[in-house]
């Protein structure tokens, strides 16, 4: 499919819609009053510092709603103002995380369900309004969504929509695109839709896989084993490896994107000598600049010297992930919560370990003074974190009065 002359396609057409709808001032009003934070512009005018009786917090100075998430729930806010009277569906979750969400089922938007994996289209009717979220849609739904006349409305971030556009440059000169990201994170899904031959790596350990396959050969089976649900369909490694360009999900570890990427690079230097190297390896820069600044900041932010950090988002949120990660190689104690209702009393915080189910810990908040890093994902509004600082002080007057 020519995903590209597709695009071009929708773009002019009359019921598909990339920006608002004019209605940016109420929205803005009603965005500010649901989740900013008076609170939390308080601490950023105090160089990101609040002391209150024994616990002092120290925010990252890079946290929290990024341009991208904010324009797509505002596009959500603004549609449901613009058509008061239409079933309003989206195709997952705006972005991740569950307030957002549930404030917009509150609004009597819908939301397509997920089961095994696939999505159950059949609720939506001709002249429905579909919204795409954030982090974008795959071409076949868009394609459905257009023959099937609805109205829709895309807030794919425009970091994503850089992503597409790189895959589709591959593809155009036949390059495979290595994709660093997760197969299975609505936003591969979708980046990997318009790219013509991918495979999909998750981290350094699996690219490093693909570099000694590049460079020594090996069980082809083994390798289709490895990647069989992180590859396009009829991957030949033997042959869609001589060519490849890079390409990353927007929510990934930076340096380690750019790992993957010099890897990669030496690699098809090394087999093909450098005269050769852009007729076998293709670079653009796609690492989203919000991601990055939030992920620069914490490293900073873990520099200090901190009792135990709190990472705030939802639990399906890559770049929320990435953030408890760089806490936890630092050897601070992290807890990753999506909400402030994860703080229960008796001093107990129900969180979620790297890689684990929801735990619940008690007695997290130690007797004494307390320096808590604090930071949160790009989904997740000022409104939230100060709802988490507030269950914090609470706990620790309490604590302290016993």
């Amino acid at each position: 499919m020519d995903t590209k002359a597709f695009k071009r396609s929708l773009n002019s057409s009359e019921n598909y819609h990339r920006k608002g709808f004019g209605h940016e001032d109420e929205v803005s009003d009603l965005m500010q009053n649901e989740y900013q934070s008076s609170l939390i512009q308080q601490i950023r005018d105090n160089h990101y510092t609040l002391t209150r009786g024994e616990v002092t917090i120290r925010l990252a100075e890079a946290f929290g709603f990024c341009w991208g998430v904010e324009r797509a729930v505002a596009m959500a806010y603004e549609t449901r103002t613009h058509f008061p009277n239409e079933r309003i569906w989206i195709t997952n979750e705006i972005i991740h995380n569950p307030s957002v969400n549930q404030r917009l089922r509150e609004m009597n938007v819908h939301f397509i369900t997920v089961e095994n994996g696939i999505k159950d289209f059949s609720v939506v009717e001709k002249g429905d309004v579909v919204i795409l979220p954030a982090f974008g849609a795959s071409v076949q739904e868009m394609q459905y969504l257009n023959e099937n006349g609805c109205t829709i409305v895309d807030t794919t971030c425009p970091w994503v929509s850089k992503v597409w556009n790189t895959v589709e440059k591959h593809k155009k000169a036949d390059y495979t695109s290595i994709i660093h990201g997760k197969y299975n994170h609505e936003e591969t899904i979708a980046t990997s839709s318009f790219a013509g031959t991918y495979l999909i790596v998750l981290n350094l350990q699996e690219a490093e896989y693909v570099a000694n396959y590049i460079l020594h050969g090996g069980d082809r089976d083994q390798f289709m084993a490895k990647f069989s649900r992180a590859c396009s369909q009829g991957f030949d490694p033997d042959l869609a490896l001589e060519r490849i360009g890079i390409a990353n999900q927007t929510t990934m570890l930076k340096g380690e994107t750019e790992q993957i990427g010099k890897l990669l690079e030496h690699t098809m230097m090394k087999k093909y000598g450098p005269d050769q190297l852009n007729q076998h390896f293709l670079s653009f820069n796609t690492i989203c600049d919000a991601t990055q600044e939030r992920q620069d900041a914490m490293f900073d932010l873990v520099k200090e010297k901190l009792d135990l950090m709190v990472v705030i988002g939802g639990y399906n949120s890559s770049n929320t992930t990435h953030l408890q990660e760089i806490a936890i190689e630092r050897g601070i104690p992290s807890y990753h919560i999506d909400s402030a209702t994860r703080i229960k009393p008796s001093n107990r915080v129900e969180h979620k370990p790297l890689h684990r189910d929801l735990e619940v810990t008690e007695n997290w908040l130690p007797a004494g003074p307390l320096t808590i890093g604090v930071t949160s994902g790009a989904s997740t509004p000022d409104k939230v974190v100060e709802e988490v600082l507030e269950k914090i002080f609470d706990i620790k007057a309490a604590v302290h009065l016993v």
